[in-house]
């Protein structure tokens, strides 16, 4: 085991340390699936195949863990599977809530195993994750959030992600207006698709819930995409299970 490895077990163990010492508090456990027609994040298109999206978090006292994933339907588009977790930390009160995360990107089938954790310019080639932290403000009953990410390593070009989200709704329709906009990278134009700043994910996701028995009820979505940067669009499809 590398030094990089041995470091994060060792943070991962800290964090189940953590969670033991507020074990007088209530443990949430969330667990489920998303099923959608193509895996469409910050206006780029991941595979061009359904996907399936599991998800597993935990949290306590404002703390959550969480593992999610997105594979792809088609075997040739495999090499954009992927693996995220995170962790994060919420406070909120009437007014506001803030939450700070940290998220690892990985990607099974990229040829790197997960126990590389090299930085682009290790002289050996660069590692199997990318590490981003980030920050979402909301404000209370004004139904407006904001949010900020930034690549902090593994990334030449340290590059960062802005959205705005506006969710509101129609009799039963949930309903969510989001524009996000990236500062751009000379250094890695490719992350996001551009050196410069560019607006790249405009979009409306409508969601509601199809009542299929009494006790049953199916949770559904369709977003409609717009990335302006290389002027495509996507509507998507999915459900929650």
């Amino acid at each position: 085991m590398n030094r990089k490895s041995g470091y994060l077990l060792l943070v991962l163990c800290s964090l189940l340390l953590s969670f033991s010492t507020y074990a007088q508090s209530k443990l949430e456990v969330n667990s489920g699936a998303d099923m959608v027609s193509r895996y469409i994040w910050r206006g780029i298109d991941f595979g061009k195949s359904p996907a399936v999206q599991p998800s597993l978090s935990f949290g306590i006292s404002g703390f959550e863990i969480g593992f999610w994933g997105s594979y792809t339907l088609n075997e040739t588009a495999s090499g954009s599977d992927e693996i995220d977790t995170w962790i994060s930390y919420t406070i909120e009160n009437d007014a506001i809530s803030v939450t700070a995360l940290v998220t690892d990107y990985y990607f099974p089938n990229a040829g790197i195993k997960w126990g590389n954790f090299n930085n682009y310019d290790d002289p050996d080639g660069a590692g199997a994750h990318t590490l981003e932290a980030g920050v979402s403000v909301g404000f209370g009953k004004f139904p407006l959030s904001l949010s900020a990410y930034y690549n902090f390593y593994n990334d030449a070009g340290n590059n960062t992600y802005f959205q705005l989200d506006y969710p509101f709704s129609v009799e039963e329709v949930e309903l969510n207006l989001f524009c996000g906009a990236t500062a751009g990278s000379e250094d890695n134009p490719g992350y996001y698709g551009s050196g410069t700043f560019n607006v790249i994910n405009i979009g409306l996701q409508a969601s509601r819930e199809i009542k299929l028995s009494d006790e049953f009820k199916l949770p559904v979505f369709v977003s409609y995409i717009i990335n302006p940067r290389v002027e495509i669009s996507h509507i998507v499809f999915g459900f929650s299970l």
